[in-house]
């Protein structure tokens, strides 16, 4: 064995001090950094980790760990460390992957009006910032917004069939691009959800790539919409939306309810609408209450994503089309979302982990 494979391999044995804080192993075990990922040349020494999401929360104190690691090496006097993310696939877990989809994120509420499809829509923005391919899939068949939070007009595709749309970087599927403005879609439950089956499974999500995450904005309610996106698809995990009232949270523990029963990882609950901040003072004014939603997470063992503020920008933006995370992505909403994404994309990765067999593969 050569010295210098020695000495990548003493850089790795260097490396195992840094621990993904959300999977509890270190970065070598879990496969992030390899032999082929260490360069060495001289008193230089250069480093690749590939992360398992690029909206990982803690990519930059990794970074620097790595290079503080590096530099108090023996002979090493520059050090560079190099930052990539690589989505692994949760395809191979449940009842049938959709095929081009890395990874299925449900978002859902067993209660219409608490903003369920605005955090679904801010939600795939926030993922595609981060550098990651998203999808949008409007499940909401007989009640389609997706369509005119972005901006699309209703009807549009009823010329030429359903198919994918690009719009702001991500592709997006709605049975509303096919119903004129004020149509009603009026199914049984049978027929929703075979709607839904042939949404996730006829639509060629990876046909130029496949997609790290398809964001799926289910319809309120426990039934038939969410029982066929369980049971015929692999969903990675689902995030529940609540908004601060009780009566809010009494049904989003309804929607948890339903999920566990079938065997889908719940992610968390995420509180909308939690506050408002006052323009004219800037105080903060608890219109809905405060601490319930922490409150029932705690005792009910769930994880509590985050509070999205109540700003009136999201409703206007969503009547224009424009999202806030675009429309504005320094305000205190978009801030929220980006610390929301984050933690969901490293749910999804923990989900990798949890169903597999550490290989140290990269996926």
């Amino acid at each position: 064995m050569s010295n210098e494979r020695l000495s990548r391999e003493e850089v790795l044995e260097a490396l195992k001090a840094i621990r993904d804080p959300d999977l509890g192993r270190d970065i070598v075990s879990l496969g992030f950094v390899t032999l082929e990922d260490v360069a060495l040349c001289g008193d230089r020494v250069k480093v690749t980790i590939t992360l398992t999401t690029p909206a990982c929360p803690v990519r930059d104190e990794m970074r620097r760990q790595a290079e503080e690691i590096l530099r108090s090496l023996p002979g090493i006097a520059h050090a560079e460390v190099e930052m990539r993310a690589q989505v692994r696939s949760t395809g191979f877990r449940g009842p049938r992957p959709v095929e081009g989809v890395r990874n299925l994120i449900a978002v859902a509420s067993n209660k219409g009006g608490v903003g369920k499809s605005t955090v679904a829509v801010n939600l795939a923005l926030t993922l595609r910032d981060f550098g990651a391919r998203v999808g949008l899939l409007d499940a909401d068949l007989t009640g389609p917004n997706v369509p005119t939070m972005l901006g699309l007009p209703p009807g549009f595709q009823a010329d030429r069939g359903l198919s994918i749309v690009e719009r702001y970087g991500i592709k997006v599927v709605s049975l509303g691009f096919l119903l004129p403005p004020g149509t009603a879609v009026i199914w049984r439950g049978p027929m929703i959800g075979t709607g839904v089956r042939q949404l996730l499974h006829d639509i060629p999500w990876g046909e130029d790539g496949e997609l790290d995450y398809l964001v799926v904005d289910l319809p309120p309610g426990t039934s038939d919409a969410s029982m066929s996106l369980a049971q015929d698809a692999t969903v990675t995990g689902v995030v529940i939306v609540t908004t601060p009232n009780l009566v809010s949270i009494e049904d989003a523990l309804k929607a948890v309810s339903l999920f566990e029963r079938l065997h889908v990882p719940i992610f968390g609950v995420i509180e909308n609408m939690s506050y408002f901040i006052c323009p004219h003072c800037e105080g903060r004014v608890e219109i809905f209450g405060h601490g319930r939603v922490q409150e029932v997470c705690r005792e009910a063992g769930l994880d509590y994503l985050g509070a999205i503020p109540l700003d009136p920008r999201v409703r206007e933006g969503a009547d224009q089309g424009v999202p806030i995370v675009e429309a504005d992505p320094h305000s205190l909403v978009a801030q929220a979302i980006r610390a929301i994404a984050q933690k969901v994309a490293a749910k999804a990765s923990i989900q990798h982990f949890a169903v597999q067999a550490p290989s140290g593969e990269r996926g």
